[in-house]
C-alpha cells in the first residue's frame, strides 16, 4: 500500500517536473513575448498545474472529478471574485443564456431577485405576484439555508442556482429578518415567473401606475399606461417603484424620458475622470402630468436612477423609505464559447451629484410601512396620494 502510495507522488512530481522543465526551455526561447502572452507568471502556472495534479491524484472521489471545461470556468470565477465586488462576476454559457431569458421577462423560480452585502446574501426584493411575495418574504431578508443547505458565505450566483428548479418542485429557504432572534422559513413551490413589468388603476383622479422592473419592454408598456391615465382626465401620477430591483441602463433613461423633457437623468463616474458620462433625456416624450414616486428599501439600480433624477430636477418629491443603494454599472464582456464577465466600470450620480452606492436615496416624506396590494391598508400609498393633493395644489418650483 505505502509502495504504490510512493509511486503516485513520485509521479505527480515528476509529472509536475517534467511540464516546468518544457515551460523553461519554452520561456527560454521566448524570452519577454514569452511574458506578455500568459496571464500570470510561470511560477503560478506551475501552482495551477500542481493543484490539478494533487486532485486527479488524491481527490478521494475521482468519479466526481469535473472535467477541463468546469475546471476552467471554476478557474476563471475565482479570479473574477477576488476583486470581491458582487456585481463582477464571471458567467459561464449556460449562465448568460438564463440571465438573458430572465430579461426578456419570463424564467422559473420562485420570484425574488437578491443581492450581496457585506457577506450576507439578501432579497432585494420579491416580485409581485409570485411564490416568494405570496410567502411573505420581505426585501432585505438574509438567506441562510435553502432546505439542508447552509449558504452562508455562499456566491450570490449560486444561491441562485440552488433557488431555481423544475416547476412544481417545493424547496424550503430559511432567512433572519431583522429585529427578529429566530430564523423563519418559507415553504414554497416553483413556478415560471411571468413578470408583469406595469399595473395601473385610477385612484379617483388620480393614476396610480406600479412599476416592477427596467427591462426591454418597460419604457413602452409605461408609455402605453401614462397614454391611458391622459384619457381617463387623470389629474396626477403615483409612480411606485417600490420592490423593483432596477435593470437596464438604457431602459432607465428611457423610463426618465416620460418624465423629465430633455434634462440630465444621471452621470457615470469612472475610474478615469475624462472618461466620465452624462446620459440625457430624451425631448418630447415627458408627460406633463403632477408627479409623486414611490421608493423603499427594496427600489434598487434603476429604480434610484430614476426616482434620484426626478427628485432633483424637482419634477417629484419621493414618499416611502430610503432606497437600497445599488449604484454601481456593469457592462457585460462576451468571451469565447458564449460565456461572459460583468465587470462594474462606474458608479452612477444623481444630477445634483449624489453618489447612491451603498448609501441609498432618502424621500422627501419618510413613511414606514410595507407595500401590499389591499390599496387602502397601503400606509406609504396612501401618504402619497395625500402629498398629490398638496401638488396639485402648489406644484413644485
Amino acid at each position: 500500500m505505502f509502495k504504490r502510495f510512493r509511486d503516485v507522488l513520485l509521479g505527480v512530481f515528476i509529472g509536475g517536473f517534467t511540464v516546468s522543465a518544457i515551460m523553461t526551455a519554452v520561456a527560454s526561447d521566448l524570452g519577454g513575448e514569452w511574458a506578455r502572452l500568459l496571464p500570470f507568471s510561470q511560477h503560478n502556472l506551475m501552482t495551477m498545474r500542481q493543484v490539478r495534479n494533487n486532485l486527479e491524484a488524491f481527490f478521494i472521489d475521482d468519479e466526481k472529478l469535473p472535467d477541463e471545461e468546469k475546471l476552467f470556468y471554476g478557474s476563471l470565477k475565482g479570479m473574477v471574485a477576488a476583486i470581491d465586488d458582487p456585481y463582477t462576476r464571471f458567467v459561464d454559457p449556460d449562465q448568460l443564456k438564463e440571465e438573458s431569458m430572465e430579461m426578456e421577462g419570463e424564467y422559473g423560480g420562485l420570484g425574488m431577485y437578491i443581492g450581496q452585502r457585506d457577506g450576507k446574501i439578501l432579497v432585494i426584493s420579491p416580485i409581485e405576484g409570485t411564490p416568494a411575495e405570496r410567502a411573505g418574504v420581505k426585501p432585505l431578508d438574509e438567506i441562510v439555508k435553502i432546505d439542508d443547505e447552509v449558504v452562508v458565505g455562499m456566491n450570490q450566483n449560486d444561491v441562485v442556482k440552488i433557488l431555481r428548479g423544475s416547476p412544481n418542485t417545493s424547496v424550503t429557504v430559511w432567512m433572519r429578518r431583522s429585529g427578529e432572534d429566530e430564523l423563519k422559513s418559507f415553504e414554497m413551490v416553483r413556478e415560471i415567473i411571468n413578470i408583469k413589468t406595469v399595473r395601473s388603476e385610477m385612484m379617483g383622479n388620480v393614476a396610480y401606475i406600479k412599476l416592477n422592473n427596467f427591462h426591454q419592454k418597460s419604457a413602452s408598456e409605461l408609455s402605453d399606461a401614462i397614454a391611458l391615465a391622459e384619457s381617463n382626465k387623470a389629474d396626477g401620477i403615483v409612480l411606485d417603484v417600490r420592490n423593483n430591483p432596477g435593470g437596464l441602463l438604457n431602459v432607465a433613461v428611457d423610463v426618465a424620458s416620460l418624465f423629465l423633457d430633455g434634462d440630465l437623468v444621471v452621470s457615470l463616474k469612472r475610474r478615469v475622470s475624462r472618461y466620465d458620462e452624462s446620459l440625457y433625456a430624451d425631448r418630447g416624450l415627458a408627460t406633463g402630468l403632477p408627479l409623486v414616486v414611490l421608493i423603499n428599501e427594496g427600489s434598487a439600480s434603476a429604480s434610484e436612477i430614476v426616482a434620484g433624477a426626478v427628485q432633483d430636477h424637482k419634477r417629484a418629491p419621493l414618499v416611502g423609505t430610503k432606497s437600497y443603494g445599488k449604484g454601481s454599472v456593469q457592462s457585460l464582456f462576451p468571451l469565447p464559447d458564449k460565456a461572459g464577465m460583468y465587470i462594474s466600470i462606474a458608479r452612477y450620480a444623481t444630477p445634483l451629484g449624489t453618489i447612491i452606492d451603498h448609501k441609498g436615496l432618502v424621500p422627501d416624506y419618510v413613511v414606514e410601512g410595507e407595500y401590499t396590494q389591499a390599496t387602502s391598508e397601503d400606509k406609504q400609498l396612501q401618504k402619497a396620494l395625500g402629498v398629490m393633493k398638496n401638488v396639485l395644489l402648489a406644484p413644485l418650483k
